[in-house]
């Protein structure tokens, strides 16, 4: 079984759409480990209202925070200190999509960020969104998963732009699994044909 960890090039690129196209294109399992705020309609939620089939079991988050800030920051507002050691990947016999939260270097703690959560034998795909300096925020986070030796696949998320995302593939030579579009709302329906299109590249 594969293990899929869906991270950002920043906050509000799309990850949690692309998640849930990429849980139905694989029926697979979903965890979020870490969620900040939103907690009566999480990412979880969102997630399991967009897809269609009956396999998928969305497991508990490690830590459920209540304000929508960064995880450190959230989880002292609490009360508490994340501890990486408590995070544990759910067991499943079913693939698994994992959803980061932001990018990979938002902190956890004073020492650990959402890097550390990527195990070695996860498939990592990015999700890079067209914004003023969104070619620079690829780039760095391509660049950091190449470093630690990653298996990693792009997807655009909003409209084309095409200069952006011909430098961005010309720079990294990191595979391209397609584009999810902006469109006008997200559904079961669209989800659907999102996973039939992107099923084969993953």
């Amino acid at each position: 079984m594969k293990k899929y960890f869906i991270t950002g090039i920043s906050t509000e690129v799309g990850k949690t759409v692309a998640s849930a196209i990429f849980t139905e294109a694989l029926e697979a399992d979903y965890w979020k480990p870490v969620q900040s705020g939103d907690l009566e309609y999480s990412d979880t939620h969102k997630v399991q209202n967009l897809i269609s089939n009956a396999k998928s079991v969305f497991h508990e988050n490690s830590y459920a925070l209540n304000t929508p800030m960064s995880p450190h920051a959230s989880a002292e507002i609490d009360g508490i200190t994340i501890d990486i050691n408590e995070i544990k990947e759910p067991s499943t016999q079913n693939n698994l999509v994992i959803e980061g939260a932001g990018g990979l270097l938002v902190p956890l703690n004073n020492e650990s960020t959402i890097l550390d959560l990527i195990q070695p034998d996860y498939k990592v795909i990015v999700v890079s969104r067209h914004y003023l300096g969104s070619i620079n925020h690829t780039l760095l986070t391509l660049n950091l998963l190449k470093e630690k030796g990653f298996d990693i696949s792009l997807v655009f998320s909003g409209n084309k732009h095409k200069t952006t995302e011909e430098i961005i593939q010309k720079m990294s030579g990191v595979p391209v699994i397609g584009r999810i579009d902006e469109e006008p709302y997200f559904d079961q329906n669209v989800i659907k044909e999102y996973a039939d299109k992107f099923r084969d590249k993953l």
